[in-house]
């Protein structure tokens, strides 16, 4: 690689004109430096005829309003130079990521563009650029299937003659090794002076004192004392105010016992960008990398992880074009391709795999790469000794600290097998208010279409069309029969007994009242009752209804599909029960692959067995013996974007933190709650905690928890302003749309708003975004923009007086320091949808009082977001006149909210904000 392989590419990148938009207008350098500003209108005619250079083309595409077009997208060429690393996907973001000075006016950052690109391909150049063979084997594919970079790229890295291109890029990947069981954990406790050692050592020499974190971190270290009592965990509430550092501060005793002890703590958080923050904050403990790979560990349901013989197969039919997606194909796997030989874990849903690169690679081809449910074909894969989920299974079970999710912990914790790795071990669940939800979603059931199609899926593959990977189990597993007549005999009659479970076309059916089979029986007759019986709030809602009574004919069908199940759950014990025979009776002679295999499909068909089998019968069987008190049932209808998409029964328990006590907190040894809003506000201290440990399920263990609150540092009163607007009506958008106009205005952009409800958000959205346009700030919007939530955030974070709409995922749980988020905005107060399972629980748990503490939680979860560090300041805006005062108790203490009309809420807000937003730079150098 040399100067001349650089200049050649140089040569390439100077003949492609570059654009650049904002709000209003575009600008447009061409070759020869010359800059126009372009009307968008205008900007897209060119850019449609030209090619030009551009950041992020999907984004640019739809802020031109037009369809995407050919163009020399400098994000791609950033994936493909620094695969598996992240920038914000702004010409701001790259220009930062290649260490250039930040473009202001749009036609800086059209030339910034330019810059950047010649700053990756000068990378390329270099002679020490990691892998340019590997780089190499992936341009040239790329460029054969319409990469617009492939000949720049082939210049970078001095690609004089016709390479063969591959993009067999597993076959460069390690494989992991089997390594014996980890040893029993010590049992020494993390003293109090332990814990605060090790966060000052975290925090460094130049951290300011922070007493209230280390007050928390000894809090923390009392859950990682020796277990006194077989069935009682030590367990820790610690509710930590916002600015107390709480992540460090569990981090630290944490990582104290896992050295002294030599085990394992599991750290659970309820989002994946969440676990992003924790794992970064990781890099203090861990500051070299190769030492956080080994000690730290990711781990996320299999659905996140791509799939090398997935990525195999696209690749295989890429010269047919028989891809899913749009684009070229070959761009978007080699891009993937890049991506996985430098990917630390192989992560899709978060990790170092960047939300736009699923974009880019094309969003349908991107999850088609990914480890879908019943596809999987474990140890018979050619690539299983280098699968990332195998890999991160292993790893887990090493690492001293996993960083993972509520519903992965969850869901492994109620497994009772060999997967269960956080039983029994010290267990932190971050973001400790949202347990219940999570353990809502965990525990509960539901006989559907979807569900009942995956089983019959997961055993006789895709058998009607012939389309897809799906593998039955006969395929999977039959080799496993040979020699045993009992288990062949088995494989036959469950294979049989999975004809009763829905086949392709039977949503159509279930519409045309043309059912096929017990199971679509059952399922049309829920589907009749929902209709007739269910409230109908339009084609974006669902439909449900009481499971009881029920109507004609639901009861038979019932029956007859419980004994089609119960037909079914016969040779799915028998055949699980032969395998684990087998590996018992000549397990000296089975060699290590064929055992894994016996011990993997024994699992999976006691899983099934347990988790849906079972309980899709114990429902079917309520629907005559009568109803459960501990669980509420109701018959659904769902639908996507309009049209039915699944119909059937569901179940859940009203109390869900009774069964996560009994599976998750009973066995553990020791575990910590923690959140910025464990208690509800009331005012009541006592029923404060009380309610706590009904939401986190410390009420059903046989010891009490221990109880902790630490407050925030920060002066609420001096940094924060709340007001509720009096005079506008909630139920008319166009008054609620000029409402969020005239407060993002007086704020200058820095502002996040909040609804309740998707529709209400695209309504604004199309009302706001032109007039923002015209004022100059940026407008992006969840459900709308296309992108991730935790890209959205990314770029909200970096634009300083951009403005975002958003629903739930953007209420909590979203670090946004400094001016960047200045101003929250909820369209209307966040009751609790008046489903039949919140009325269930409405009457378990308090009637008025239990809405009004899932109100004041949301309250004040989204108020946490505005002040994150010592110098931020914020106000909060709620527009619904009809707030009770009895909700507005859950803003800190010394904020008390005012209620004005919009004028003066408007007025106070730019008054509040005022120093700060007169001196905003202009958005995009807008004019």
């Amino acid at each position: 690689m040399t100067a001349r392989t650089f200049a050649r590419a140089a040569d390439l990148l100077a003949r492609v004109p570059a654009l650049a938009a904002g709000p209003r207008a575009a600008a447009w350098v061409g070759a020869g430096g010359e800059t126009e500003m372009l009307a968008l209108p205008r900007a897209a005619e060119r850019a449609r005829a030209e090619a030009p250079l551009v950041c992020h083309l999907p984004a640019m595409a739809r802020r031109l309003k037009c369809q995407p077009f050919a163009a020399y997208d400098a994000l791609e060429l950033f994936a493909f130079v620094r695969p598996a690393q992240f920038c914000v996907p702004t010409p701001r973001g790259l220009a930062a990521a290649a260490g250039l000075a930040e473009p202001r006016a749009l036609e800086e950052q059209a030339l910034a563009l330019r810059e950047s690109a010649l700053t990756l391909l000068g990378e390329l150049a270099r002679a020490d650029y990691p892998d340019a063979p590997a780089a190499a084997a992936a341009a040239r594919p790329m460029r054969d299937h319409g990469w617009m970079w492939g000949a720049a790229v082939e210049a970078a890295l001095g690609m004089e003659a016709p390479a063969r291109g591959r993009l067999d890029v597993w076959s460069r990947l390690p494989e992991w090794s089997d390594r014996g069981p980890p040893a029993q954990p010590g049992n020494d406790p993390v003293a109090a002076d332990e814990a605060r050692a090790r966060l000052a050592a975290l925090l460094g020499a130049r951290a300011e004192p922070r007493p209230q974190q280390a007050d928390y971190a000894s809090a923390a270290a009392l859950a990682f004392a020796p277990r006194g009592r077989g069935d009682a965990p030590l367990m820790v509430l610690a509710e930590a105010g916002t600015g107390v550092g709480k992540t460090l501060g569990y981090i630290a005793p944490a990582s104290v016992w896992a050295d002294k002890n030599e085990g394992t703590v599991w750290l659970s958080t309820y989002s994946k960008n969440l676990q992003r923050q924790i794992d970064r904050e990781l890099d203090k403990l861990y500051p070299r990398r190769a030492e956080k790979l080994r000690r730290a560990a990711v781990r996320k349901g299999r659905e996140n992880y791509l799939c090398l013989l997935n990525f195999e197969d696209a690749a295989g039919r890429l010269g047919a074009g028989a891809l899913p997606g749009t684009g070229a194909p070959g761009a978007g796997l080699g891009l993937a391709a890049r991506w996985i030989a430098h990917t630390r874990d192989g992560d899709m849903g978060g990790g170092d795999f960047p939300g736009w690169l699923a974009e880019l690679v094309g969003p349908r081809r991107a999850a088609a790469l990914t480890d879908r449910r019943g596809e999987c074909v474990h140890s018979a894969c050619a690539h299983w000794r280098r699968c990332f989920v195998e890999r991160a299974v292993r790893h887990s079970r090493e690492a001293d600290l996993v960083v993972a999710n509520h519903a992965l912990v969850l869901a492994l914790a109620a497994a009772g097998d060999g997967e269960s790795e956080p039983r029994r071990q010290r267990l932190v669940f971050d973001e400790g208010h949202h347990l219940f939800d999570a353990a809502d979603s965990a525990f509960a059931a539901r006989i559907s279409g979807l569900e009942t199609r995956d089983l019959r899926l997961w055993l006789r593959g895709a058998e009607e069309t012939g389309r897809g990977r799906a593998r039955g189990l006969q395929r999977r597993a039959g080799d496993l029969t040979e020699d045993n007549e009992r288990a062949a005999e088995a494989m036959h009659a469950l294979l049989a007994a999975a004809r009763a479970l829905p086949a392709d076309g039977w949503l159509p059916r279930l519409a045309e009242g043309a059912p096929q089979g017990p199971c679509e029986a059952f399922l049309a007759a829920a589907r009749r009752q929902t209709v007739a019986r269910a409230r109908d709030n339009g084609p974006a809602f669902g439909l449900e209804t009481d499971a009881r009574p029920p109507v004609d004919g639901l009861l038979e069908t019932a029956a007859a599909l419980d004994a089609a199940l119960a037909a079914l759950e016969t040779p799915m014990a028998a055949l699980a029960a032969a395998f684990a025979e087998r590996l018992e009776a000549e397990g000296e002679e089975l060699d290590s692959t064929t055992r894994t295999r016996l011990d993997g499909a024994a699992r999976a068909l006691r899983r099934r067995r347990r988790d849906w089998v079972r309980p899709w019968r114990a429902m079917l069987r309520s629907l005559a013996e009568g109803p459960d008190e501990k669980f509420a049932d109701w018959l659904f209808v769902a639908r996507r974007d309009g049209r039915e998409s699944d119909a059937g029964m569901a179940r859940h328990w009203i109390d869900p933190t009774e069964p996560f006590a009994n599976a998750v907190l009973r066995p553990a040894a020791g575990a910590v709650v923690t959140s910025a809003t464990l208690r509800d506000s009331s005012g009541d201290t006592e029923a404060d905690w009380q309610a706590a440990e009904r939401r986190t399920g410390a009420v059903h263990l046989p010891a009490p928890a221990v109880r902790a609150a630490v407050p925030s540092p920060f002066d609420y009163a001096a940094q924060t302003r709340a007001f509720v607007v009096t005079d506008v009506a909630r139920d008319d958008p166009a008054q609620t749309a000029g409402a969020l106009r005239a407060l993002f205005g007086a704020a200058g952009g820095g502002a996040l708003g909040l609804f309740t409800a998707i529709r209400r958000l695209r309504e604004a959205h199309k009302r706001i975004a032109g007039p923002l346009d015209e004022a100059g700030l940026l407008l992006l919007a969840q459900h709308v923009d296309g992108m991730d939530a935790a890209t959205l955030v990314d770029i909200f974070r970096a634009e300083r007086n951009a403005c975002l709409l958003g629903t739930d995922a953007l209420r909590d749980g979203v670090d946004v320091p400094g001016d960047a988020l200045r101003l929250i905005v909820f369209d209307r107060v966040p009751w609790p949808r008046p489903s039949i399972l919140h009325r269930a629980r409405r009457k378990r748990f308090g009637g008025r009082a239990w809405d009004d503490a899932i109100v004041r939680l949301r309250l004040r979860q989204a108020f946490g977001r505005l002040v994150r560090r010592a110098d931020d300041t914020g106000v909060f805006v709620m527009l619904d006149p009809a707030t009770p005062t009895r909700l507005l108790s859950a803003f800190p203490e010394g904020v008390s909210a005012q209620r004005l009309g919009l004028a003066d809420a408007a007025a106070a807000t730019r008054a509040f904000l005022g120093a700060r937003a007169a001196e905003s730079p202009p958005l995009f150098g807008a004019r």
